[in-house]
C-alpha cells in the first residue's frame, strides 16, 4: 500500500529528527529516527576505524531515541566500560536537541580483529557495564542506571535496562549503513547512514499490566512487577517491529513516516511533532580556562609545550591554546 504524505498532511520528519509515534490499538508508544548529516559530521570528525564508526553510530541512534524523551532542560547521557578493544564510547545528549559523542578504543586489538573478520559489536565491547545517566540540573538529583554489558548487542542491552530499571516492556531495532555514491568521472564518495525504532508498552487500563515475579532490578521502591509477555497487543506490536530490516531503518528513501506505516497502518499510529538533533559541543575556552585554573603551578608546567599549553576537545576535537 503506497503512502502519500502530501496527501495526509503530513510533512516528512526527514534526516536527523526523532518522530516520537502512539499506536492507540496495541497500548504501545514509540520513537523513531533516520540519521544523515549530523552522523556523518560526528564520524567524519574522528575517523574512527569502520567498526569503531559502526558501534559509535549505534550509540548514538540509542541515545537519540533516548535523550529526546526528556521532558525537562537536561542531559542524557550514555556511557560505556569494559575491558574489549573499544574500551569507552560516550554519547552525551543535552536538551533540546544538542548531540555529541566520542569513543576510545586500542588500535591494534581493534586492528587484529578486523584482520580475524570478527569485530562484531559484542567483540568490540567485551565484559564491562553500561551506564545510562539523566543529569535535570545542578538542582535535581541525579539518576544512572547500570547494565551490564556480556556478549550482547546495544540493542539487547536497552531491553535489559527498561526491563529492569524501569520495568517497561520494550523493543529496540538499530541499523548502520554505509551509502556510495559516485559522479561520472569521479571517484565514489562514501557517507554514513543510521536509523532505529522503539517501542514500549504502555496500556492505560490497570487490569491489562498483571502482577507477576519479575525482578524490578534498579527500578525505585513499590514498582509495581508486571508480566506482559503474553499480553496479544505487546505481543503483536513487539512481533512487528522485529520484522523490521536493516535497509528499512538506513535506506534515506525510507522515511520513518513509511516505515510506520508500514508496520503500523491495520492498527492506525499517530505522529507527533518530531524533535531536531543537531551535532553541537558544549566545550568553551571559558569552560576549559577554568577547569586548567585549579591546576597547581607544577601541573601546569608539566602540560607546558614551548611556552603554551594545548588543549584538545575529545567531543569535538576544537584545539584550545593558552598561554602559560
Amino acid at each position: 500500500m503506497a503512502l502519500n504524505l502530501d496527501e495526509l498532511g503530513i510533512t516528512p520528519a526527514g534526516l536527523d529528527a526523532v518522530r516520537p509515534f502512539a499506536v492507540e490499538g496495541l497500548d504501545v508508544r514509540g520513537r523513531a529516527v533516520a540519521l544523515g548529516p549530523v552522523l556523518e559530521q560526528i564520524l567524519d570528525r574522528h575517523a574512527y576505524p569502520e567498526p569503531v564508526s559502526r558501534l559509535l553510530a549505534e550509540a548514538i541512534v540509542l541515545t537519540s531515541l533516548l535523550g529526546t524523551s526528556l521532558k525537562f532542560d537536561g542531559r542524557f547521557t550514555l556511557q560505556t566500560q569494559t575491558q574489549g578493544p573499544v574500551s569507552m564510547l560516550v554519547v552525551d545528549f543535552a536538551s533540546p536537541d544538542a548531540v555529541r559523542a566520542c569513543a576510545s578504543y586500542d588500535e591494534d586489538r581493534v586492528q587484529a580483529l578486523i584482520e580475524a573478520g570478527k569485530a562484531t559489536p559484542e567483540a568490540l565491547l567485551g565484559q564491562g557495564h553500561l551506564a545510562m545517566t539523566i543529569d535535570q540540573g545542578k538542582h535535581m538529583q541525579r539518576y544512572q542506571g547500570l547494565v551490564e554489558l556480556d556478549g550482547v548487542s546495544l540493542e539487547e542491552v536497552a531491553r535489559r535496562y527498561f526491563e529492569r530499571s524501569e520495568q517497561l516492556p520494550t523493543e529496540v531495532r538499530l541499523a548502520v549503513g554505509e551509502l556510495y555514491t559516485r559522479q561520472e568521472g569521479e571517484a565514489h564518495t562514501k557517507t554514513w547512514t543510521a536509523g532505529g525504532i522503539m517501542v514500549q508498552f504502555l496500556p492505560e487500563s490497570p487490569e491489562r499490566m498483571r502482577q507477576a515475579d519479575i525482578d524490578p532490578g534498579d527500578a525505585p521502591e513499590g514498582t509495581q512487577r508486571h508480566e506482559v509477555e503474553e499480553d496479544d497487543a505487546w505481543v503483536e506490536a513487539k512481533a512487528l517491529v522485529e520484522t523490521v530490516k536493516d535497509v528499512e531503518l538506513t535506506d534515506p528513501e525510507v522515511s520513518v513516516e513509511m516505515l510506520l506505516f508500514r508496520l503500523f497502518h491495520e492498527r492506525g499510529v499517530r505522529l507527533y511533532e518530531p524533535q531536531p538533533l543537531s551535532d553541537q559541543c558544549r566545550c568553551s575556552r571559558e569552560k576549559i580556562e577554568g577547569v586548567l585554573s585549579g591546576f597547581s603551578a607544577e601541573e601546569v608546567e608539566q602540560m607546558t609545550v614551548n611556552g603554551k599549553i594545548v588543549v584538545t576537545c575529545e567531543f569535538c576535537s576544537t584545539k584550545y591554546e593558552f598561554d602559560s
